[in-house]
């Protein structure tokens, strides 16, 4: 009798631990909430919720089959938009070079459809952005950064006040310095090798398009340089006059400096706006380029845009049609028309290349410009080089009626960069290289 109170005890021990035991697996189970019979949400939601969960898992494929039945049962769901948007979202992400383009395709195809929602500045942001991280080298193929150019281009133009407009500004920064990178090194090459038509052909483009490069002074030295070698020193003088005045912190400007006392031109005054541009991209921080860091971009196949600028407008005119003039096929012409602007300024511009190729008709010429294949004037047919000058001068005085303050010293070395043909050729030296290459020799054109 007396072990009666102890065998009860020990019976409603194991009953309510047996209890407590059911209450914990029964927390620790998982409820499918999608199935359970107390969800009352749409069964579009519930696909959506499903596929944007998988994706969240890294289960990309599976998420992208649950939206997409969606688009295909509901096509009036008010989760349409977002589930078209959730699919080229889940492409960007897995990334690679194949998801890269049905991620760029499915961002487009949600602007076409929903150019009025919110969320198409993000598409366009995004189209932008895939051909941003799939840019290579500067020494490599520039298709990806043409097109992430033009589709920021585009952002910009279509979306400015966007929240998202300074970082696509920044990028587009970016991208065109690895451009002008690009074509700096092939101008370099030829600079250094002594073919100065070549390398006039790649930098006077050059300093017109990509004002913000980083090297864009180093550029007008050496087409200065080019010039003065080929006995121009008039056009080579425009083109010191223009790195004193654009680029006055430039450690190539004392020397531009003395380039033109030696020539008897009067030194131009630093454009204000370049001087505040220039001061604010050296106090811009930027990481330091150490040996290590130049070791390890070898491994990395991105470029490396830490010397872009930080400050200014970028180019927002689209490329031409016609690219850099092949100086060496001798197939196309290409002209300097026009000088403006600079580094700073909101125009961003500081040279016009035009590129004509035979049989296209001659493009329009401002006054006062020369006619590089017979050396004639529109405005004047000055018997000596001074009387050209004042009448060019004249010219752009009256062109422009803005820049009458300036002096006429001013405006004539402007001039003689704006007249200046930095890689024109003749057509008996065109038809000398091509009876040339037809034999097989293997010659330069001399300047």
């Amino acid at each position: 009798m007396r072990r009666l109170p102890l065998l009860l005890m020990s019976v409603l021990v194991l009953v309510s631990a047996s209890q407590c035991n059911a209450q914990i697996l029964h927390k620790k189970k998982k409820v499918n909430k999608s199935t359970d019979a107390t969800n009352t949400a749409e069964p579009d939601k519930q696909l959506y919720d499903k596929a944007i969960n998988d994706i969240k898992h890294g289960r990309h494929e599976v998420g992208r089959l649950g939206l997409q039945t969606l688009i295909n049962t509901y096509p009036d769901s008010e989760y349409l938009a977002k589930a078209k948007l959730a699919i080229a979202d889940s492409y960007f992400k897995e990334g690679g070079t194949a998801n890269t383009t049905q991620a760029v395709a499915g961002y487009k195809d949600f602007i076409v459809f929903f150019p009025f929602l919110p969320e198409a500045a993000y598409a366009q942001m995004q189209v932008a952005m895939a051909n941003y991280n799939e840019m290579a080298k500067a020494d490599r193929d520039s298709t990806h950064a043409k097109l992430a150019e033009e589709e920021f281009q585009t952002f910009l133009q279509k979306y400015p006040k966007d929240p998202l407009a300074p970082n696509a500004e920044q990028r587009l920064r970016e991208v065109q310095e690895v451009l002008a990178e690009g074509q700096f090194r092939i101008a370099y090459y030829y600079y250094v090798k002594g073919d100065r038509r070549a390398a006039a052909g790649r930098l006077a483009p050059l300093v017109g398009r990509y004002p913000l490069y980083s090297k864009s002074d180093e550029a007008l030295w050496m087409l200065g340089d080019v010039f003065e070698k080929s006995e121009r020193k008039d056009v080579a003088g425009g083109y010191y006059f223009l790195l004193v005045k654009n680029y006055p912190l430039s450690k190539k400007a004392p020397l531009a400096k003395d380039k033109l006392k030696s020539f008897g031109v009067p030194i131009p005054q630093p454009d204000p706006k370049a001087v505040a541009w220039m001061t604010a991209e050296q106090n811009a921080p930027r990481p330091k380029e150490t040996p290590v860091h130049r070791a390890m971009g070898i491994l990395h196949n991105g470029p490396d845009v830490h010397t872009a600028a930080y400050h200014g407008n970028p180019q927002m005119e689209p490329e031409s049609d016609n690219g850099p003039t092949d100086t060496l096929s001798g197939g196309n012409r290409t002209t300097l028309v026009g000088s403006s602007g600079g580094a700073g300024s909101s125009s961003g511009s500081t040279a016009v290349v035009e590129t004509v190729r035979p049989g296209d008709p001659a493009p329009a010429k401002p006054a006062g410009a020369e006619d590089t294949t017979s050396g004639t004037s529109d405005t004047a047919t000055a018997p000596n080089a001074d009387a050209s000058a004042a009448s060019s001068t004249d010219a752009a005085t009256t062109a422009d009626p803005a820049k009458t303050d300036a002096p006429a010293t001013d405006s004539a070395a402007a001039d003689a960069a704006k007249t200046a043909a930095p890689v024109a050729a003749d057509a008996n030296n065109n038809q000398k290289e091509s009876s040339s290459k037809k034999k097989g020799i293997k010659k330069l054109i001399p300047w």
